[in-house]
């Protein structure tokens, strides 16, 4: 029996099937994309396709046996939903499609998928990206996030749900987008050096706001 993670793979309430989600950066699908997962469904008579809260689609009830043969149909890569790691870039349509935006939170959003997708974390950890400050990513509720203003981007960090939900604490207000990136990865090294296996709400709440700003961000 495969184990959750394994081929991409999570195993099912019936202890006997299994889904499985491709990788669909920050929630972008073409119609060649959907195209194939309906044939591949089709062909091997999947009972449900879910679209996830992290923007996958994900396949439900597949058979063990045919895992290898359905991953190599899709020609697709499977998206991290288990295990410690960035799982998710989630992003709202940002300038190229809301009138709202102040920011290009798709291209962003992709920049941070290319970067962060799968990486190891010392907890499972959630990203998104928006284009203002209705924050339509629900940054409120990811490790870390940004929000675009019309001064630059916001960054937030330490929000999650889960059962002891944690709205997140903004660290820096209009940057750059350079500086919002470089600010970003600076914050996963203190975290990586300072975190006991805990999501990074749980360790700003032992250290403080306030220590996690210092050790990003200096004087």
């Amino acid at each position: 029996m495969l184990k959750d993670g394994e081929k991409g793979v999570i195993l099912q309430r019936d202890k006997q099937s299994y889904a499985i989600a491709p990788h669909i950066p920050c929630g972008l699908v073409t119609p060649e994309k959907l195209e194939k997962l309906a044939e591949v469904a089709k062909k091997y008579q999947i009972p449900a396709l879910k679209i996830t809260s992290a923007a996958r689609i994900a396949l439900i009830g597949i058979d063990e046996k045919e895992v290898d043969d359905i991953w190599a149909e899709l020609g697709a890569e499977p998206g991290h939903a288990v295990g410690l790691c960035v799982r998710s870039v989630k992003v709202c349509p940002g300038t190229r499609f809301c009138r709202l935006a102040k920011q290009d939170s798709i291209e962003m959003g992709m920049e941070l998928d290319s970067r962060y997708h799968g990486k190891p974390q010392p907890s499972k950890m959630k990203m998104a990206v928006s284009g203002c400050k209705i924050q339509c990513g629900e940054n409120c509720i990811k490790d870390l996030s940004l929000y675009g203003t019309a001064e630059g981007w916001t960054v937030l960090v330490g929000g999650m749900g889960g059962i002891k939900p944690r709205l997140a604490d903004v660290l820096v207000e209009d940057v750059s987008g350079e500086d919002a990136l470089e600010i970003l990865e600076k914050t996963l090294d203190f975290y990586r050096q300072n975190s006991k296996r805990a999501r990074i709400g749980f360790m700003i709440d032992a250290i403080g706001i306030d220590a996690l700003r210092q050790g990003v961000l200096g004087d």
